[in-house]
């Protein structure tokens, strides 16, 4: 179970009401897998701040500093929760956001978040050329796709000379880049408010390529309902998608299907039912580009 408000120490709690005011009221927020404290805060000005808070010891924490590290450095006016404040309390790490209101994208072919979402895509990629801050680069988010690879393309693997040739001519220097990637862009994390799209959740952030966001959206669309051939048609109007080199493509979407397909099989149970959800729409993709 996830910890709430009350479960804070008393001096992490108290470091919170110095930066937002008296908390009146903490709604916690369950949705999503990422441990830690989720939760809205009521303050006695009649404002709502977005709390998250971990453990130090929790091993999610350097997921926590990662998003801290990208909150410091995204620059006013992108679409994104602004970060009020951060810090290191009482052995917690503890992030207050700018609350965004508003829903999940709907990514179905036909709907109006689709043109919204593309959009913001080609705004984070010009707003955050150069990198604007020192986050990792994207070979350590990638080590861990590869080493999920291969422990399936070890065992017994349904389409397994699909992905072996995907990967045969892949190349980590390929998604080397200056620009602060997103890195896990999917509809829950993207708030559609007004007629506009804002990204949340940059736990992942790192420094890349800028075609590897929309590299990591594109499976999205296909599990939303469009053919391959329609998502990469979507993605025409990204520039940055346009100048991606096929074989990069190809091979990290084989990545990336491998690892949902890792997580589907041996992840928590709760989450099995999606990432195989996602993992089909990855193989639907590689398939389509390696035919």
């Amino acid at each position: 179970m996830k910890p709430q408000w009350d479960d804070l120490p008393s001096n992490v709690r108290a470091a919170v009401e110095q930066q937002v005011g008296q908390v009146l009221k903490a709604d916690p927020v369950t949705k999503g897998l990422m441990p830690g404290l989720t939760a809205r805060l009521y303050t006695d000005d009649y404002r709502i701040v977005f709390l998250k808070a971990v453990p130090t010891a929790n091993p999610a924490a350097p997921l926590y500093e990662r998003e801290r590290r990208a909150g410091a450095v995204l620059p006013p006016g992108l679409p994104a929760p602004h970060l009020r404040w951060s810090g290191e309390v009482d052995g917690w790490i503890v992030l207050l956001h700018e609350y965004v209101d508003g829903r999940d994208a709907d990514l179905s072919p036909g709907s109006p978040d689709v043109p919204l979402v593309l959009d913001t895509l080609v705004v984070l990629n010009e707003a955050l050329t150069p990198c604007p801050g020192g986050l990792p680069e994207v070979a350590v988010n990638i080590a861990g796709l590869q080493a999920k690879a291969a422990a399936l393309l070890a065992g017994e693997l349904p389409d397994r000379a699909m992905y072996e040739t995907a990967l045969t001519t892949f190349s980590l220097d390929a998604l080397e880049g200056d620009t602060l990637l997103h890195y896990d862009l999917h509809p829950g994390n993207f708030r559609i408010d007004d007629g506009r799209a804002y990204v949340i959740d940059w736990a992942f952030a790192v420094r890349g390529a800028a075609w590897v966001d929309a590299v990591m959206l594109a499976p999205r669309l296909i599990e939303a309902g469009h053919t391959p051939e329609q998502t990469e048609a979507l993605l025409a109007r990204v520039p940055a998608w346009q100048s991606a080199p096929a074989d990069a493509v190809t091979g990290l979407a084989a990545l990336w299907t491998l690892f949902r397909l890792h997580k589907a099989r041996f992840g928590p149970e709760e989450g099995r039912g999606f990432r195989a959800r996602a993992a089909e729409a990855g193989r639907a993709w590689v398939h389509h580009r390696s035919t």
